[in-house]
């Protein structure tokens, strides 16, 4: 758990970093693949892959093409469209489909995930009611899909761990330069098709922020949440998924945004903290 919890702090950072230094100012699809590429270039120097078999590395590519690279590409993008305390109390739900995907991959799907996730949704909707419009509700569905890729990754990565004896006892970090190498690859391409030259970082805090996100938050961060996803139960995951909102909002609130509505949004937090406190009583024997 020691691991989730610190990453969570430095990830507390990433939200506001990126809504006041980098979007609007910064390419997204370049801010995606200077993140990622740092990160690559990283933990290129550490891969042994001499014994693990070539469906073991295609299967790791696979998840860090989707835990990293599309969840970057989906997260990056919703920042045009909605704020940071609207990105972070968006991202409520991927608890919730981490607990979904986990009863998929067991074959035991409970429907009383999907009753709070409803419940989750409307407190989200009520922090915005009074100025719902197109943006909102297109960052909203923006912000889904980068829950959704890092929830599939964590899962995926959890069960392929546990049905491949021969990564048990090999040194993460011999391995995991490959997720980087998949999330590279989506953020090439994205860049290749979407990106513009046009919006490149001007200022030195812009490249000092894009050097932490890559090298610290992307780096060592998910090295060190995927290594803290198998060390606990689902239940214990999904609830760390949203430890970081509420951290998240406080370094926004003091730091940056001193007059936002903190009343619509501790009213709208209690009602999606009280979906997730339900979710757990409901599934309270959940593995």
């Amino acid at each position: 758990m020691r691991y989730l919890i610190g990453v969570t702090i430095i990830w507390a950072f990433s939200f506001s970093l990126i809504g006041v230094y980098l979007s609007g100012f910064v390419d997204a699809w370049f801010s995606v693949l200077m993140r990622i590429g740092i990160a690559t270039a990283l933990f290129l120097p550490f891969l042994r892959l001499k014994e693990i078999k070539a469906k073991t590395i295609w299967a790791l590519i696979a998840i860090g093409a989707v835990q990293l690279g599309l969840m970057y590409c989906f997260y990056f993008q919703s920042f045009k469209f909605i704020t940071v305390p609207e990105v972070l109390l968006f991202s409520v739900l991927t608890p919730v489909y981490i607990t979904i995907l986990n009863d998929v991959v067991n074959k035991q799907f409970n429907k009383k995930h999907l009753l709070t996730a409803v419940i989750a949704v409307f407190g989200a909707a009520y922090i915005q009611y009074t100025s719902i419009n197109n943006q909102v509700v297109l960052g909203f569905v923006i912000t889904q899909g980068a829950n959704l890729c890092f929830a599939v990754g964590q899962v995926a990565y959890k069960y392929l761990l546990k049905l491949t004896p021969q990564l048990k006892y090999t040194p993460k970090h011999n391995i995991f330069g490959l997720f980087f190498i998949g999330a590279f690859f989506v953020a090439f391409l994205g860049f290749l098709i979407f990106g513009s030259v046009e919006k490149m970082p001007k200022t030195s805090i812009q490249w000092g922020v894009l050097v932490y996100l890559g090298a610290v938050a992307s780096g060592a961060g998910y090295f060190l949440w995927n290594k803290g996803v198998v060390l606990v139960n689902t239940g214990a995951l999904a609830i760390m998924n949203n430890a970081l909102i509420p951290i998240g909002l406080l370094v926004n609130l003091v730091i940056w945004n001193k007059e936002a509505d903190i009343k619509r949004i501790i009213i709208g937090g209690t009602i999606i903290f009280g979906s997730l406190a339900f979710n757990q009583y409901l599934n309270k024997d959940s593995k």
